[in-house]
């Protein structure tokens, strides 16, 4: 550490270790913090400090290993740390608000660090949130599902309804789609739509998994709308079970995907070529597209428990057409067919079979086995 002098770096490696100092102060990586803000007295990592540096009202960051810090600033800091920022910026976090890691996106992370730091929306119970309308209308860009180009749409969320409407025109008298929340999941995809605001907004019509991709140039007002949908979705949960508890709730909500990406299938006879489809892992759904950004699933796979017949299994039957020329598939075994993919690397391979098996692992709720009946079915 360049610090000032040694007593300096005694001292500021001495308040590293206090409890809640080792993980970064605003999305918890696994990894330890490598700046420090002198203004807030937390420690935060590499990611995070870029955020902080484009907020300089509110943070002033240094590195802890390459920078010079004073006596004072290491007090201040041993003085505060991250629990006692969290007590106090985070006080009233709604228990909705999804609060992003160091997975997520740069706009989820960068609206959160100014939800808590810079607009102190979390400091007192009780404040009026931006997510809590009643009725929130925005018009966001919506790309066509046909043409591909993105144009303004008018969005509308009601709460009390318990559904969001989209229309084509700001003064149109009749919404394009009426979307019930319960069924959807909003996701920010940044690199798939090509904007950094862009979320995906992904749910069930007529029984079929339907993607809507926005974006709206600012980025707070996309991240409001993600946390204002799952605070529909929260307040609907509620009056729905009015019996359970938050944790039982939250899960319920908007998620990220456990995995997308590029394989290869062949159909149910098993003769056909394999053919290159975009999937996607939904908790126990498996859905794949003839693109990234397509409308419609063309297909879905349903991953259920493994005590119920599921398996998931490196390579591909000896029966396989061509079988020798795949090195790297993958047979989902289910009781009623197999389904085969392949992947172009044994690393893509072995990162799908983890998550497959995770699913498989994880004992069905009651609304999963009616999931599962329902695509039986189709």
């Amino acid at each position: 550490m360049a610090v000032a002098n040694e007593r300096a770096a005694r001292a500021l490696r001495e308040v590293l270790l206090k409890p809640g100092n080792s993980a970064c102060a605003d999305c918890a990586p696994p990894t330890d913090p490598s700046w420090g803000s002198c203004s807030l007295g937390t420690f935060i990592c590499l990611e995070c400090s870029g955020i902080h540096r484009n907020i300089p009202s509110i943070s002033k960051v240094k590195s802890l290993r390459l920078s010079s810090w004073e006596d004072l600033e290491v007090q201040f800091l041993a003085e505060h740390g991250n629990t006692a920022a969290k007590t106090k910026y985070e006080a009233a976090v709604p228990v909705y608000y999804y609060k992003p890691t160091h997975r997520d996106c740069q706009v989820l992370r960068e609206q959160w660090i100014r939800a808590k730091y810079e607009r102190k929306e979390f400091t007192e119970p009780g404040k009026p949130l931006p997510y809590e309308e009643e009725v929130k209308e925005e018009m966001l860009m919506k790309r066509g599902r046909d043409n591909g180009q993105f144009l303004s749409r008018k969005f509308v969320l009601i709460e009390r309804e318990g559904v969001l409407k989209y229309y084509t025109k700001y003064d149109a008298k009749e919404p394009k789609a009426i979307i019930r929340v319960d069924t959807i999941n909003a996701t920010f995809q940044p690199i798939k739509i090509g904007n950094p605001n862009g979320l995906q907004i992904t749910f069930l019509k007529d029984y079929s998994t339907r993607n809507i991709f926005v974006y709206h140039e600012n980025g707070k007002t996309i991240v409001d709308w993600l946390n204002a949908i799952r605070a529909t979705q929260f307040h609907n949960l509620q009056v729905a079970f009015p019996g359970a508890t938050d944790t039982e709730l939250i899960p319920k909500l908007t998620r990220n995907f456990l995995k997308e990406g590029y394989m290869e299938k062949t159909g149910p006879r098993q003769t056909e070529g394999f053919k290159k489809r975009w999937f996607t892992l939904d908790q126990r759904r498996l859905m794949y597209f003839k693109d990234p950004l397509d409308a419609y699933a063309k297909g879905e796979v349903f991953i259920g428990q493994r005590d119920m017949g599921y398996k998931a299994i490196a390579g591909l039957p000896s029966s396989t057409h061509n079988n020798r020329t795949w090195q790297f598939g993958i047979t989902i075994q289910t009781p009623d067919r197999n389904f085969l993919f392949t992947c172009e690397t044994e690393e893509e391979q072995q990162d799908w079979l983890v998550q497959f098996q995770k699913v498989m692992d994880k004992p069905m709720s009651p609304q999963e086995f009616s999931m599962e009946a329902h695509l039986k079915h189709k």
